[in-house]
């Protein structure tokens, strides 16, 4: 009992193992129950599962708004807006890359799957480190804001730019470096195939495997956007951390739907753009115009869901006929 109440990074232990309980759970009935054998996931299907898995976010925070408060609950629901948001940009690299190895849908939700218990291990180590940054030296957060800052007037005028899987450096490694299969092989991310020389079986990597690697590597692209977002609204290890896996684990719910039909949210870009720019500021509004007041957390969730809605409200009427929708949401998520 003693272990369950003792504080850990800020937050009982039990907070935690209750949130990884509910991690662990959803992944497992996922993958098998309702995705034991591989099959490709329709659009209708896609937007009931996501939906499940939102309203799990949503009533996490409101647990979290009951047992810790209004004010951490406003900044989880903060956070998860926000990476729900910018998840979508993850949702056109994502398929890009599955175009580019040839995965067919079938085998796509397991490769998302497998790269989102990826992603929960390397954002923890990500927030750990930015946590202990913040932790050592607050004006670590001034840096985040200042990138935030940037980051978001740098959307603003950013051009279209589809990013090239072939001349990715971690491509081109693991293929000079390992046998790589060149064709699938069903689900399998490593097979036995004869050595060319030997004739004996040796392990070789599948397309659906380097699918993963650029996946997980594009997925750490985007948190260094992400994650700095989080810390600006908040240094609650807990808060940052929950808000963030609970966004990333519905997405691959969620990306058989968007993907369909994601030239619907060109001009989101403009609007996370915003946040962007909005959560970086608020820190120094916050500690030199309002003389280290809080900014009020209930107007920061406003303003953050009034950008996100109306940029997904505007994509939506503006590519609503189909003859003002963009061929593909520009990001330069990938760097050569």
């Amino acid at each position: 009992m003693e272990f369950l109440v003792a504080d850990w990074l800020g937050t009982p232990a039990w907070f935690w193992l209750a949130f990884l309980g509910i991690v662990v759970a959803l992944t497992a009935f996922d993958l098998g129950v309702l995705h034991k054998e591989d099959r490709e996931m329709g659009i209708g299907e896609s937007l009931k599962l996501s939906a499940f898995y939102i309203g799990i976010a949503l009533a996490f925070g409101a647990w979290i708004w009951l047992e810790r408060g209004a004010d951490l609950g406003m900044k989880y629901y903060t956070g998860f807006f926000i990476e729900k948001a910018l998840s979508i940009d993850n949702v056109f690299v994502i398929s890009l890359i599955f175009t580019y190895f040839a995965i067919p849908p079938k085998y796509q939700y397991r490769a998302l799957l497998w790269g989102i218990i990826a992603v929960i291990v390397l954002r923890g180590l990500m927030i750990a480190g930015g946590a202990a940054l913040v932790a050592e030296a607050y004006w670590v957060l001034y840096i985040f804001a200042a990138f935030l800052v940037f980051t978001g007037i740098k959307m603003f005028f950013a051009g279209d730019h589809e990013p090239d899987i072939a001349k990715n450096p971690v491509v081109r490694w693991i293929s000079n470096h390992m046998r790589v299969t060149p064709q699938l092989h069903d689900q399998h991310f490593f097979v036995k195939v004869p050595d060319e020389k030997t004739g004996r079986l040796v392990t070789a990597a599948t397309p659906l495997f380097l699918a993963l690697v650029v996946i997980n590597l594009a997925d750490l692209v985007f948190a260094v956007d992400s994650v700095p977002a989080i810390f600006a609204i908040t240094t609650d290890t807990f808060i940052v951390y929950t808000s963030n896996i609970m966004a990333i684990l519905g997405l691959r719910a969620l990306y058989f739907a968007l993907s369909a039909m994601i030239h619907r949210f060109y001009y989101l870009k403009y609007a996370l753009a915003a946040v962007l720019v909005f959560i970086g500021s608020k820190i120094f509004v916050s500690d030199f115009l309002l003389g280290g007041d809080k900014f009020p957390p209930v107007l920061s969730l406003g303003v953050t869901a009034a950008l996100i809605a109306g940029g997904v409200f505007y994509s939506l009427w503006k590519t609503r006929h189909g003859e003002d929708a963009a061929p593909q949401l520009p990001h330069d998520a990938i760097r050569p």
